[in-house]
């Protein structure tokens, strides 16, 4: 497909695309909500967004200041990250399945000026939870909070209108906006600049404790722009955004997208229901989906998905953890979605590196993860050497270009770890690469497992198990053994209505797989420990199995 060398976002602040989307669609939706009826044009969302910042100003919140934000997906979540983006205020975005000690972390550790949460999600009470983590929040009256753990927290914010002690609520926040002009705001916006850092995205603890990246205006508005390029969005679309708004794949390829192009954001439920999600998709006749592969499978597999009528959908992204390829192909032949595109990316890359086209041949489609986005440099480098390696040899996936985080907030170190002195990201992912300049990811660095001398990548065996007909989702981790230092377990979550037993599941790799890559250790369960944003995490996986096989002592010997 024609792709644009030069963005008209390029340059531009969120602020400003904001506005310009505005002024060329102001009587088009911009958000949608059924869960809290609220729908919005865009002259209408500007206009919430600039009240929000106006309070923000009010506030005291200086350019470059962090604001942490701690909630599932309401539509105050959006509202407030172009009102940060607006006024310069660095947004911290929170994972909202965290308990209140990693809450503490984030907040201390971002260096976060102010807290904006929800009440409760799930079975989490935030209010406690923000109560064990600021206990000083309870003696705080009419002023600013002063706590010597968080010396930056001046202000701990509800999304609702019924806050806890200590919290300003949602309408009284946004009613110190009278007290800030326009010409104000319209001051702040001058002096920033799209090279400053507007976000700080947590890594999401898949592998060990989060890092905060940091991103600008220009690293996560060209990825939403041409994320958007590769489905071909354009002002008529509608995005159904199943994903989470704290990841970069809800906020950059959601929100920020549809506001680069004016298309529509549909958010079903402030978290992933399939039912939610098929009635909204039906219902508003959304043309692109966003999701992980377990929400693909679990929408395609819902008993409502026969009887609606989803014809409008066109296009979307499937991303976030591999796809397997019988998932994607259900997408394009059940769900109707025949444009659907994969993503592969990080956080630390602003998210997307890598996305195949809505007029790619389905082959690559299922096959791959696409080619760079325009303005990325992409190699594979040996993982010992470093040596750079030619097409179809696997290695590490590097990037350079225009998605680079800025680096970790305050973790140099961890910094230098990731980009090297010429500047390329290093992943840690492996992947090969097609004649063609496409890109299969072929597993985790830390994922491989080393069995007796054997190194075997997990992704292999898990695209394997995928084909037979019973399995659902699969997940396959290397845990310590005396013997082999490593050996192969795997969870399996079986379909609705199908049984299998551990000897039939062996007895299907050893017919295709080479006998040290068949799993010693099986496990049939009915869900994997996922982070919000639907990746399994392996490492808890391991830590289980670990207790389960009584390996403790083995596991130490493997760290020695």
């Amino acid at each position: 497909m024609a792709e644009v060398s030069a963005p008209w976002v390029d340059g531009l602040t969120i602020g400003a695309v904001l506005r310009q989307t505005a002024a060329r669609n102001p009587s088009r939706d911009a958000l949608v909500f059924p869960q809290f009826n609220v729908r919005q044009n865009w002259r209408e969302f500007d206009g919430a967004v600039d009240q929000a910042a106006r309070a923000l100003l009010a506030l005291g919140i200086a350019k470059g200041e962090h604001v942490a934000l701690w909630a599932t997906n309401w539509p105050q979540w959006v509202v407030l990250q172009f009102a940060t983006a607006r006024i310069g205020a660095v947004l911290v975005t929170v994972n909202p399945a965290y308990r209140s000690h990693e809450l503490a972390y984030v907040v201390k550790q971002s260096d976060a000026v102010a807290l904006f949460l929800i009440d409760k999600f799930k079975s989490s009470d935030y209010f406690v939870m923000v109560a064990e983590a600021i206990p000083e929040l309870a003696t705080v009256g009419n002023g600013m909070l002063q706590s010597a753990e968080y010396p930056r927290l001046r202000h701990v914010l509800s999304l609702t209108d019924a806050p806890a002690a200590g919290m300003r609520g949602w309408s009284d926040f946004l009613k110190l906006a009278e007290s800030v002009s326009p010409a104000q705001l319209a001051g702040r916006e001058r002096q920033l600049l799209p090279s400053d850092p507007i976000n700080i995205q947590y890594t999401s603890g898949t592998t060990g404790f989060p890092k905060g990246a940091m991103l600008t205006h220009r690293n996560i508005l060209l990825n939403a722009y041409y994320v958007g390029d590769c489905q071909k969005i354009t002002a008529d679309d509608r995005i159904c955004i199943n994903v989470p708004f704290y990841h970069c794949f809800g906020c950059v390829l959601g929100t920020l997208c549809s506001s680069v192009y004016g298309a529509a954001m549909i958010v079903a439920y402030e978290y992933f229901k399939p039912d939610e999600s098929l009635a909204s998709i039906e219902d508003e006749r959304a043309t692109s989906v966003y999701g992980v592969p377990t929400m693909f499978i679990a929408m395609l597999d819902h008993p409502t998905r026969p009887d609606r009528n989803l014809t409008s959908l066109r296009t979307g992204v499937m991303a976030g953890s591999p796809c397997p390829l019988e998932v994607m192909q259900r997408v394009v032949g059940e769900l109707g979605a025949r444009e659907v595109t994969i993503a592969y990316g990080l956080t630390e890359a602003s998210p997307v590196i890598t996305q195949t086209r809505t007029d790619d041949p389905l082959d690559l489609r299922v096959k791959t993860v696409g080619r760079p986005l325009p303005g990325f440099d992409v190699k594979l480098v040996d993982p010992i050497s470093g040596a750079t390696l030619e097409d179809d040899q696997q290695g590490e996936l590097c990037c350079r270009g225009h998605g680079v985080m800025l680096g970790y907030y305050g973790m140099e170190e961890a910094t230098r770890r990731a980009i090297d002195e010429e500047g390329w990201l290093h992943s840690g992912d492996l992947a090969t690469r097609l004649p063609n300049g496409y890109y299969r990811i072929t597993g985790r660095i830390k994922d491989m497992v080393c069995r007796g001398g054997e190194n075997i990548y997990p992704r292999e065996i898990e695209e394997f198990l995928y084909t037979h007909p019973a399995v659902q989702d699969v997940a396959v981790v290397g845990v310590p053994d005396p013997k082999y230092i490593e050996e192969l377990a795997v969870w399996v979550r079986l379909k609705p209505g199908s049984a299998m037993s551990e000897d039939e599941l062996r007895t299907f790799c050893k017919g295709h797989l080479a006998h040290y890559k068949v799993p010693r250790y099986v496990r049939f369960v009915s869900e994997f420990p996922q982070t919000v944003t639907g990746k399994i995490q392996k490492f808890k996986i391991r830590e289980a199995m670990i207790e389960d096989l009584g390996l403790a002592a083995a596991a130490k010997r493997e760290m020695a």
